[in-house]
């Protein structure tokens, strides 16, 4: 019964596979010149102790993120233990006590909650508490970035307008990337000294163009998700203008020291061979979470975005209505699992979430979110999100498993 409902799926979503074909093989094109150009070889796979002085690999896929990104200048280290990591150090590298962070896109993700210091119980070193101020300008309805609110926001202490790409938690679309051209716009001619930063995690190769393209003066992102294309072990990065990323290089290190040092003895063929596969992964990545749509639309559920929406992301919203359902999905997941398919998840308090979460994750790299994994808040409507598959056949499989286990249980 599933692999007939799966094949009907796939048929109806023919068009939409084949532009993301088109869309892989563009970025592909683009990384490719880059590793090209700048004459990457095997010398720049070698890692490095101690201080890291004239570190080849280090500075040279900074480059290749730079032109891949369209920005003057990287920073991609796998020193950033994480995506929150890299948009902390971003908040902190771009503002100084008595500034102000304005949201252009309502309330962040979950997991900047500590580092803004407005929980109940903020982490010490938050930005409130080193004193920044922290306001926010809800979306408007349908997800769009209210342009004249966040300018009327802004004010004389305002440094930091931040802005996140993907959903998170939220059901609205994520922000296609051009959306972030009028508001950058906006930004530098009314409100000179004021930058933007896009926080882009779940957001690179899914659309034609990047945030940084569109006038954003520092995106960040982790390498355990798109970028680092299933290989890269850890890490994060930020591209942007010269100015930006050295301030947060400044914080990542030292005032004066910078970019300059940072050694990673592991060596950096992982992260050069990841970002190459990123376009193909992302791609299956795609693939799946449109199948996962358009199966459960079939089934009467509701999905965000629908199969047949564009873009801005690899997560996929399924509204799953019951805490059974939600349940058994993110096990079946996991069971279809290459790692840990023995475990069963269940609703824990995960660090740094309000509410109790589920998630599936039977990742190579630990809590790569572009490998297969699924989780969601335990809250209504018992929405799932599902993210990632280094390989679409492996995101069919594991589907048809979910569905099996959802079905076994009377979930569906």
């Amino acid at each position: 019964m599933w692999d007939e409902k799966i094949l009907s799926a796939e048929e109806a979503v023919a068009s939409k596979f084949r532009e993301i074909d088109r869309r892989e093989s563009m970025w592909t094109g683009k990384i490719l010149k880059s590793f090209q150009t700048r004459e990457i070889s095997y010398r720049h796979f070698s890692g490095t102790t101690g201080y890291g002085n004239g570190d080849i690999g280090r500075d040279a896929l900074d480059g290749v993120y730079a032109d891949v990104f369209g920005t003057e200048s990287a920073l991609v280290r796998p020193q950033i233990a994480s995506g929150t990591a890299a948009l902390a150090l971003a908040l902190f590298g771009l503002t100084r006590p008595g500034d102000e962070i304005l949201s252009a896109t309502g309330r962040p993700y979950d997991t900047l909650e500590e580092v803004i210091g407005w929980g109940e119980t903020p982490a010490p070193g938050s930005l409130l508490e080193n004193g920044r101020s922290y306001r926010e300008v809800p979306l408007l309805d349908g997800g769009k970035i209210d342009i004249d609110a966040v300018d009327a926001a802004i004010g004389p202490n305002t440094r930091l307008v931040i802005a996140q790409r993907s959903r998170g938690y939220d059901w609205r679309p994520s922000i296609m990337p051009e959306a972030f051209g009028p508001l950058a716009d906006m930004i530098h001619t009314r409100h000179p000294g004021t930058r933007l930063m896009v926080d882009n995690c779940y957001g690179e190769f899914v659309a034609d163009v990047e945030p940084s393209m569109m006038g954003a003066d520092l995106c960040v992102g982790s390498l355990i998700k798109n970028p680092g294309g299933g290989l890269a072990p850890t890490g994060g990065y930020m591209v942007g203008t010269r100015d930006a990323v050295e301030r947060c290089a400044f914080r990542l290190t030292a005032p004066g020291i910078g970019a300059e040092v940072g050694s990673y003895a592991g060596g950096y063929q992982a992260f050069f061979q990841g970002l190459f596969m990123a376009p193909h992964t992302v791609a299956q990545a795609v693939k799946t979470a449109i199948l996962a749509a358009r199966i459960f639309e079939d089934l009467h559920l509701q999905s965000s975005p629908a199969s047949t929406d564009p873009r801005s992301d690899i997560i996929q919203a399924i509204r799953l209505e019951t805490p059974e359902r939600l349940i058994r999905f993110c096990q079946g997941i996991q069971m279809a699992s290459p790692i840990d398919s023995m475990a069963l998840p269940e609703p824990w308090d995960m660090p740094g979430y309000t509410d109790q979460v589920i998630m599936a994750a039977g990742t190579f790299v630990a809590g790569a979110s572009i490998e297969l994994s699924c989780d969601g808040p335990m809250r209504a409507p018992y929405t799932a999100y599902l993210q990632g598959s280094l390989t679409y056949e492996h995101g069919k499989l594991a589907l048809k498993r979910a569905l099996e286990h959802m079905e076994q249980g009377g979930a569906i």
